[in-house]
């Protein structure tokens, strides 16, 4: 009788399938795999792209009609508060509810929304009082520079007007010229969603691999295993194989709903997934290392945490 040859490939596929099952009908695995990270980039990209916002509280007798407020009230980021009181104000501007208070006065009331050159000598036309926080000094740097380019705007009408009646000839002190590229827009996703696939990678090599290993080990499966004539190595491999395909999966499951459902950017598409796919594969031999160290550490289940916690 012909003796056949034991095919350890063959036993390798199968403890892979095998282990594959076991990983699916796992609860803790798919959680902690796909849900905690999909919860996270949902929490995340929802409550993280709504940019920069400056609350600016208007003072009492504030001039509403002067071409700064209308500028800043066109401004996107200047939020204008007005319809607290005086004592509101500065409580709120104390706490850093609001990041500033303004006050615009007008000194001339023949100023207009595009004005000439007014015949006030040395006054000025607006006198604009502005109160800062240090609890908020950030967005008060932001609105100093929004009143900064308005008032710029406001002095080279002036200076147009000036250019106009003077005899001579007056030159710019700076010609400024400025340009605008197509650039890379960034979004919040962006950075959210990789260390989502990193914590979900993390998990299941590192974790999920010290965990199923030391089971293996207490339940004496593995002296099992060496009762059969299935290579060391084999075992190792089939459940490195159904991790490595399990993650990437997830990988591309979150990868996916990242793209379609909150915009994440793939820059080269296709080929940006692949990318990263090659790049999970390599994390997760790595983690899987890291796992397969601890499950031959730890002496029981419960020592498993901290050594894993320790190591990663």
């Amino acid at each position: 009788m012909t003796q056949v040859k034991y095919n350890n490939t063959r036993a390798t596929l199968a403890i892979a399938k095998a282990s594959f099952r076991s990983i699916l009908r796992s609860p803790s695995a798919v959680v902690f795999s796909l849900a905690f990270p999909l919860i996270f980039i949902v929490v995340f990209a929802n409550i993280g792209g709504g940019g920069m916002s400056v609350d600016v509280g208007v003072a009492k007798g504030c001039d509403t009609t002067s071409v700064i407020y209308k500028a800043l009230a066109k401004n996107k980021i200047i939020h204008l508060i007005k319809d607290q009181s005086a004592d509101e104000m500065n409580k709120n501007l104390a706490k850093g509810s609001i990041d500033a208070i303004l006050d615009i006065k007008l000194n001339n009331s023949g100023w207009t929304a595009l004005p000439t050159l007014p015949a006030l000598g040395n006054k000025a036309p607006f006198e604009v009082s502005v109160q800062y926080s240090h609890a908020s000094a950030d967005k008060g740097a932001v609105l100093k520079s929004a009143l900064n380019n308005i008032f710029y705007q406001i002095q080279s009408v002036q200076f147009q007007e000036i250019q106009k009646r003077s005899p001579v000839p007056l030159s710019k002190a700076v010609d400024f010229k400025e340009t605008t590229i197509t650039g890379r827009e960034y979004k919040y996703i962006d950075f959210i969603l990789p260390g989502q696939l990193g914590f979900s990678l993390l998990s299941s090599g590192v974790f999920g691999t010290a965990f199923v290993f030391l089971s293996l080990r207490i339940t004496l499966v593995i002296k099992r295993f060496f009762a059969t004539p299935v290579k060391r190595s084999s075992i190792v491999l089939g459940e490195a194989i159904a991790r490595v395909v399990f993650a990437l999966l997830g990988a591309l499951f979150i990868i996916l709903v990242g793209h379609f459902a909150f915009g994440f950017t793939l820059i080269h598409g296709v080929t940006t997934v692949l990318n990263m796919l090659v790049l999970c594969t390599i994390g997760l031999v790595i983690f899987m290392g890291f796992g397969f160290t601890i499950s031959g550490i730890a002496k029981n289940e419960s020592s498993i945490p901290p050594i894993s916690n320790i190591v990663t």
